[in-house]
């Protein structure tokens, strides 16, 4: 029998389908299921079948000098995600970012920089130069990946999932500007979002934070 494949989010499920049955309108709803399976229910009919939840790690990336970046290194650790830029008027947040990673790195977290140049065209240059700027500046010893597109069309598959997190007003979708940062159980689950003028210092970040730390 051939499958049809019918995705909701990151959850994927195969529906079976009869070749000798035909169907004008087939309406598909898939229910999440807390024993790790899904119920789809097509039409009068409810079937039980197992799903496989997509791992925010298996997302494909660079470093900022091009060489892949193993988001699986980043499992079992908290994890700040943070689309950064260099020529912003929030880019001295790298201080409070750099000083996150040096008070936190020992007990099993990173900050993970992004660098995007869709907001205002705030970071133009080079790897190279990017790296220059924040080890000459700020001294970031965080790791830094590829810059890329964070919202549109193009955007990374890694802020698609990101994006999908809400805020602490209840609003999810596109980042807003340079400094969004998400921040990630050490399984990998997003558990917050903080918005750019949400600083690094903050009591609410820093709470959450230390709340998800592994040890």
């Amino acid at each position: 029998m051939p499958a049809g494949s019918v995705g909701i989010g990151h959850l994927f499920v195969l529906v079976e389908v009869h070749p000798a049955l035909q169907v004008a309108r087939c309406e598909v709803e898939v229910e999440p299921a807390r024993d790790g399976r899904a119920a789809v229910r097509l039409g009068s009919a409810r079937v039980s079948l197992g799903f496989c939840l997509m791992s925010i790690y298996a997302h494909r990336i660079a470093t900022l000098d091009g060489r892949p970046f193993d988001l699986e290194g980043l499992r079992g650790k908290a994890v700040l995600v943070v689309n950064v830029a260099s020529k912003c008027g929030l880019t001295p947040q790298y201080t409070g970012l750099q000083e996150l990673q040096h008070k936190y790195a020992d007990r099993g977290f990173t900050v993970l920089g992004v660098p995007c140049n869709q907001f205002g065209g705030q970071e133009p240059g080079t790897a190279e130069e990017i790296s220059t700027f924040c080890l000459s500046t700020y001294g970031v010893t965080f790791p830094m990946t590829e810059k890329v597109d964070v919202n549109g069309k193009h955007k990374h598959p890694l802020f698609a999932e990101l994006g999908a997190k809400a805020d602490a007003s209840g609003e999810a979708g596109d980042i807003q500007w340079n400094f969004e940062k998400f921040l990630l159980s050490p399984s990998g689950e997003v558990v917050a979002r903080f918005r750019p003028t949400v600083t690094p210092e903050a009591e609410e970040l820093v709470s959450a934070l230390e709340a998800v730390l592994p040890s």
